[in-house]
């Protein structure tokens, strides 16, 4: 490490946890946990600081995936990689991500072990195509829903977190100019891919991600961006940010901002849930981009552009959903109450089969606008009836299961409570349900 500002803080915080006083006084725990934090995040600003971009000088043509072929049968069924990734996500969710969860939350943060496990697993691939060094031949969202929804299952902070470079390199698929995509997507391949993350919400009541309060403005062939996002995830932390604005009159565009641009600075906002994303603002004063930072040019679509983050959305939603019933069943065979289990009490049983009808009913309904977004058909509709599905019954489900387990759903030694906060962003962020 360099022996500059940070590399001398980091180096002094370490000798103080270090120190045996801190035994005397009963604090070393605080110390060292102090130390470690200082430590993660010293190391990410000077991994961050020496990312750069690199321009393209030989751009790649310009692709955009192809639509899958519709089939001649409707059918639920998994193909054999959609198979293969559902069942290494699903290991990956119940050996790493789940057992971490409760730390991470605590910590509000994704530590560097887990997401260098989830960057082996090769996520952004699924986001890039072949020319670019990633494995995509068509557009995904059904597979892009399954792999939410797996993560989602181990924890919905985590998910978010691990999702937000995915969704940003997905975007720059679809709607990335040759530029674009040959300055970003092949960084999206690399062993140690760029944290990259997207910024539609502002602190606003009733937020509505097609009205903005962020504004771009033209000056010549460049933009200047002023305004407020929150509930940024990784927001502190990311090199790159895809930021949602009005664009002088003509209707809401995304742009890509580099960390380090000047008039860019965020902060912390430590939510009810979502704490494992490190969840934060972004603040845009006067920001200065060139031409090439709008992303897309006359094929790009915000209103398709949301409709494939409700998508990604409703995925996180029903497999956070999930989870909560799959902890509630054993639990409710396994808790006596009055010499019998609890689920042989009516009430209880039919809480919990109405908690498998809505969670059924809330995947369905995502696979089935999913299923149109990749075969190429109008999803709108479709889309909107799933956020509207999911957002409401999220929140029942979490309720319904700290309402399962009692006393226990109430503390932090059973899980459910984390699950009830998580799922509760699914009708507050994004628009929620007053969109």
């Amino acid at each position: 490490m360099t022996r500059d500002p940070i590399g001398f803080a980091l180096s002094a915080m370490n000798r103080l946890a270090g120190l045996p006083l801190l035994d005397r006084l009963g604090v070393r725990k605080p110390v060292e946990r102090l130390a470690y934090q200082g430590t993660r995040v010293g190391f990410q600003t000077l991994t961050v600081a020496n990312r750069e971009f690199k321009r393209a000088r030989d751009l790649f043509p310009r692709k955009r995936l192809p639509a899958r072929r519709p089939g001649d049968l409707f059918d639920l069924n998994l193909d054999d990689d959609q198979q293969m990734i559902v069942d290494s996500l699903r290991r990956f969710a119940s050996d790493v991500l789940r057992p971490n969860a409760a730390e991470c939350d605590e910590n509000a943060a994704l530590p560097h072990d887990i997401e260098h496990q989830a960057q082996a697993l090769g996520l952004s691939l699924y986001a890039v195509p072949a020319e670019f060094g990633g494995v995509a031949e068509n557009l995904s969202p059904v597979t892009s829903v399954l792999i939410a929804e797996q993560l989602a299952w181990g924890d919905l902070g985590l998910a978010q977190a691990l999702l937000a470079p995915f969704s940003v390199a997905q975007a720059v698929t679809r709607w990335g100019t040759a530029e674009q995509q040959s300055t970003y997507l092949p960084a999206f391949c690399e062993d140690q891919p760029p944290v990259a993350t997207i910024a539609i919400d502002e602190p606003v009541p009733l937020f509505d991600p097609m009205s903005l309060s962020t504004r771009a403005t033209r000056h010549g062939d460049d933009f200047t961006l002023n305004g407020l996002k929150s509930g940024v995830v990784r927001a502190g932390d990311s090199d790159l940010y895809l930021v949602a604005a009005e664009l002088d009159g003509e209707g809401p565009r995304l742009f890509l901002i580099e960390r380090g641009t000047d008039g860019l600075a965020f902060e912390a906002e430590p939510a009810m849930g979502l704490r494992a994303a490190g969840t934060g603002r972004i603040r845009l004063d006067n920001v200065r981009l060139p031409a090439s930072a709008l992303l897309g040019d006359e094929d790009f679509n915000y209103s398709t552009f949301i409709d494939r983050g409700v998508l990604l959305r409703c995925g996180l939603a029903v497999g956070c959903a999930q989870a909560v019933q799959d902890y509630v069943i054993p639990y409710a065979n396994e808790r006596e109450a009055f010499g019998e289990p609890i689920s042989h009490r009516q009430s209880v049983a039919f809480m919990i089969s109405d908690m498998a009808i809505e969670i059924e009913s809330m995947r369905l309904l995502t696979w089935r606008a999913a299923s149109r977004a990749e075969t190429g058909r109008t999803y709108h509709r479709e889309a909107c009836l799933a956020r509207l599905l999911c957002s409401e019954k999220a929140m029942e489900v979490g309720t319904n299961g700290v309402q399962l387990l009692g006393g226990h759903g109430f503390v932090k030694e059973h899980p459910v409570e984390r699950w009830y906060r998580d799922l509760r962003s699914t009708a507050t962020l994004f628009g929620g349900t007053h969109a």
